[in-house]
């Protein structure tokens, strides 16, 4: 093993799958709670609430995980790892709020929407810095 493994991005990763099986098996228990059985995914608002929160939080799971780890690569490990515990941060009061009620997801979401955007440019600065040095043997920083 060397120390040149990504270690900060590879358990960002599993904290962040572990937070989304935490809000899955929270609609699992929504589900139980108001006998609502699978395929069904309609019943009373707080229900219903869970269950988009948490398929919100399916839908964006590969873009975070693509920006975490190109950022993480070819940036800074460090500050992609920290965009990325903001981002579960983010999600929770994203999925708690909603849950509660649904303005209540907006903290969370603008916090999810600007890791998400920081995350986007550090990979995208730091794939163009790679280039230039790769292919061009131009060195910017």
């Amino acid at each position: 093993m060397t120390s040149d493994l990504p270690v900060l991005l590879a358990a960002v990763s599993i904290v962040s799958a572990l937070h989304i099986s935490f809000q899955a098996r929270r609609v699992g228990r929504s589900r139980m709670n108001h006998n609502i059985m699978p395929p069904i995914v309609t019943g009373p608002p707080d229900f219903e609430r869970t269950f988009r929160a948490h398929q919100n939080s399916v839908e964006f799971y590969s873009i975070f995980l693509v920006v975490l780890w190109i950022s993480g690569i070819f940036c800074n490990e460090v500050l992609a790892a920290l965009g990325g515990i903001m981002y579960i941060v983010g999600r929770e009061m994203y999925f708690t709020g909603y849950i509660s009620e649904s303005k209540k997801r907006l903290p969370g979401f603008y916090l999810i929407l600007c890791v998400l955007l920081f995350l986007t440019v550090t990979a995208t600065i730091g794939i163009i810095q790679s280039f230039l040095d790769k292919y061009l043997n131009i060195r910017v920083l």
